[in-house]
């Protein structure tokens, strides 16, 4: 029984040590990018979504969505805009209502790493609970601990997977590609 009761411990403190290494070598990679490019896929029910983007830390993000809408996101600082340019029109949301402030803002993406429940299975999970209760989960690779998506619930409770596939990271990005339209 001491054994089983050693054993049990042994185990548990190499899981402890493992996820807290998974977590370093994230952070460290985290630290060493300044921006980058990225295709995805964005599943919301049963509705999927692709495009394009583009992130620049700190809370900076354009992307083009592959569909009819001819759908545009711009994130820049405090102001998110949803773009539909074939019907000409322009949304504006406050960012501080979207989970994007813990993932484009490099210190809040890295402290969300530092607080969450780790599960690692075919790809590493960090599961954060915010100060509202909900669930934000964010998605990196085993292989490279880069950044590979995130789940998160709307306020509407749809599940939202995005997955994504950086394609460049830390190229010149013209900082006129994050201009927020005007209002007419």
């Amino acid at each position: 029984m001491f054994l089983k009761i050693c054993l049990f411990f042994f185990i548990l403190s190499q899981s402890l040590h493992l996820h807290a290494e998974e977590r370093k070598l994230i952070i460290n990679k985290l630290l060493e990018i300044n921006n980058f490019t990225f295709d995805f896929e964005q599943r919301t029910g049963t509705k999927n979504e692709k495009g394009t983007c583009f992130v620049v830390f700190d809370n900076k993000l354009k992307c083009n969505y592959a569909d009819k809408k001819q759908k545009e996101i711009i994130i820049n600082n405090k102001t998110l805009v949803v773009i539909q340019k074939r019907y000409n029109k322009v949304y504006f949301y406050p960012i501080t209502k979207s989970p994007f402030v813990k993932i484009l803002n490099k210190n809040s993406l890295i402290n969300l790493i530092r607080q969450s429940k780790v599960k690692i299975k075919d790809k590493i999970h960090l599961v954060y609970l915010d100060d509202k209760k909900k669930e934000i989960t964010v998605f990196f690779s085993k292989k490279n601990y880069e950044l590979i998506g995130w789940q998160i619930k709307d306020d509407l409770q749809n599940k939202i997977y995005f997955s994504l596939k950086i394609k460049n990271t830390n190229i010149e990005i013209d900082d006129g590609l994050f201009k927020i339209p005007s209002v007419n």
